[in-house]
């Protein structure tokens, strides 16, 4: 059977900027380079942090085809299905005529309940009849479910300037069907979330539901133990699939000056270089997606050769280009990181920025979780606290002003803690919470787990306003929820210029570097 019968989008008003913005559609993605000013004569290790940050001109966005699918089998009955048909309410509520979603559900064999639909009001008036009507019954057969989200997208006939996910809930393990996570999903981010504690195996379903969304390259798994999270959790998730600001984001760097690349620090994503045994060929990092004000940081540990005077040099050369929502490829000019190598450092006062020192440390933390997860999956669960502990204390030392994210690291390496007090509580709950905290780290995105309200690693303020919308509308369905378009102008007004940053940014950094340029031709005298 094929799905080709998406329904296309009819054209709607979406008031344009109609400035700079639409004018040079760049600026989509915003660079940092960060790394202490100056460094010794002699050889010496070297740290920069690079960050990429998304700008997205959301009057401009890609339409997102979204494609949920929904445990349905008779572990759902009662009240958890009730949870699951007000979180969906929500997410359909949120989406706007640019957007179009089709709802899977899957028990013994999956079942599309509706083609990709374009979300004007009287569709989604169908949609949640749809959706209300859904009755919990039989075994869990993830893997129809999932084929057939991934059918769903790949039979499309309109695809063009269009962002795509698939947002896979579960409350079980697969008991029929086979085995998911040999189901090839690259290409399609899908967002998993293990519902509540209704599988009689947690280990089994958490292992399925973080392999699915680590298969799919950008998704990230999220562990909703508390049945009246899941709206939560769908909302934060949606909050990132609708301000999508570019795609196919790649990252690119390589020595200068004769330093060497010793390692690089980019949680999972694919890393090549240009020449395979070449240590000064240039690196690049492939991160696909990336929302508005989501950001991705990736560590850089460099040696330095050794100098015999003061000067000043470049050690690192960075550039990245990516996809915007019209699907037209930018490509930014070479920035370099620059240090001053002088006979007058002092390791005690030429330290680290402190953000390459906090990055420093959440990737450290982020690997001693999983180190304490590891031991505690072989049962040595004292080893795995004095890990944790360690982590603590790793944390309570590190002196920087800005402490929002280490305080943050504390209360998850808290809550994996508590979780690993009891063996039984740590099998129940805390290696799902454990795998949702690792895959979300190596991603640098947001996932769901734990207190959802207070651990909140890598939201954007776009997913903390949507979780503050779905609370209110779980307290009162009655109240209208804000549109997307209300929330544009909402976010517009407490920043005006905000949809010209970006390409303002994108314009000025250009003029920097011709200016360099022309700076370095005139020292060298044209030559």
């Amino acid at each position: 059977m094929s799905f080709n019968d998406d329904e296309q989008i009819v054209s709607t008003e979406n008031p344009a900027a109609g400035d700079l913005a639409d004018e040079f559609k760049g600026g989509n993605a915003k660079r940092r380079i960060m790394n202490a000013p100056t460094a010794p004569l002699k050889e010496c290790n070297f740290r920069v942090l690079l960050e990429l940050t998304g700008q997205a001109n959301l009057n401009h966005r890609a339409g997102l085809d979204l494609v949920t699918v929904l445990d349905v089998s008779g572990s759902m009955q009662g009240d958890r299905i009730e949870k699951l048909k007000k979180a969906m309410e929500f997410v359909v509520k949120k989406l706007s005529p640019v957007d179009r979603l089709s709802v899977v559900t899957f028990s013994l064999v999956a079942n599309r309940l509706c083609p990709l639909r374009q979300m004007n009001e009287s569709s989604k008036v169908d949609v949640i009849k749809l959706i209300n009507k859904i009755a919990a019954d039989g075994a869990t057969n993830i893997t129809d479910g999932l084929q057939m989200g991934l059918k769903v997208l790949n039979d499309r006939q309109f695809k063009d300037g269009r962002s795509v996910g698939i947002m896979l809930m579960s409350d079980g393990e697969q008991n029929t069907g086979g085995d998911a996570a040999l189901v090839q999903v690259s290409g399609v981010p899908v967002y998993t979330f293990g519902f509540g504690t209704g599988s009689q195996d947690p280990e089994k379903m958490a292992n399925l539901l973080t392999a699915i969304a680590k298969n799919s390259g950008e998704g990230t798994y999220s562990d909703v133990q508390k049945t009246d999270d899941l709206g939560l959790a769908f909302a934060s998730c949606l909050g990132g699939l609708l301000t999508v600001a570019v795609e196919d984001l790649r990252l690119t760097f390589s020595p200068e000056s004769n330093s060497i690349v010793q390692s690089v620090s980019a949680g999972d994503y694919p890393q090549s270089r240009d020449k395979e045994n070449d240590v000064l060929s240039p690196i690049t990092v492939k991160f696909g997606t990336l929302y508005d004000k989501e950001t991705r940081k990736v560590i850089v540990d460099l040696a330095l050769p050794k100098v015999t005077e003061d000067i000043s040099l470049q050690v690192l050369r960075v550039t990245y280009k990516y996809r915007n929502a019209s699907g037209r490829e930018l490509r930014y000019p070479p920035l370099s990181a620059r240090v001053k190598r002088t006979a007058d450092f002092k390791d005690d006062e030429d330290g680290e920025e402190d953000e390459v020192v906090v990055e420093g440390t959440r990737v450290e933390t982020a690997k001693m979780m999983k180190d304490a997860r590891e031991l505690a999956d072989n049962k040595k669960m004292d080893d795995a606290k004095k890990v944790l502990d360690n982590a603590q204390n790793m944390l309570d030392n590190v002196q920087v002003d800005d402490t929002r994210l280490l305080e943050m690291l504390k209360r998850e390496v808290g809550q994996l803690l508590e979780y690993l007090q009891k063996p039984d509580l740590y099998i129940k709950h805390g290696r799902s919470f454990a795998l949702s905290s690792e895959l979300s780290h190596d991603r640098q995105r947001f996932a769901a787990r734990g207190d959802i309200e207070k651990l909140r690693l890598f939201s954007t303020p776009r997913m903390d306003a949507y979780q503050e919308q779905a609370k209110t509308f779980i307290k009162d369905p009655t109240k209208p929820v804000p549109t997307v378009e209300e929330d544009e102008k909402k976010e517009i007004a407490a920043d005006p210029l905000g949809p010209i940053k970006g390409p303002l940014g994108f314009l000025l950094e250009q003029i920097f570097v011709a200016v360099k340029a022309i700076e370095s031709l005139v020292t060298s005298g044209g030559r």
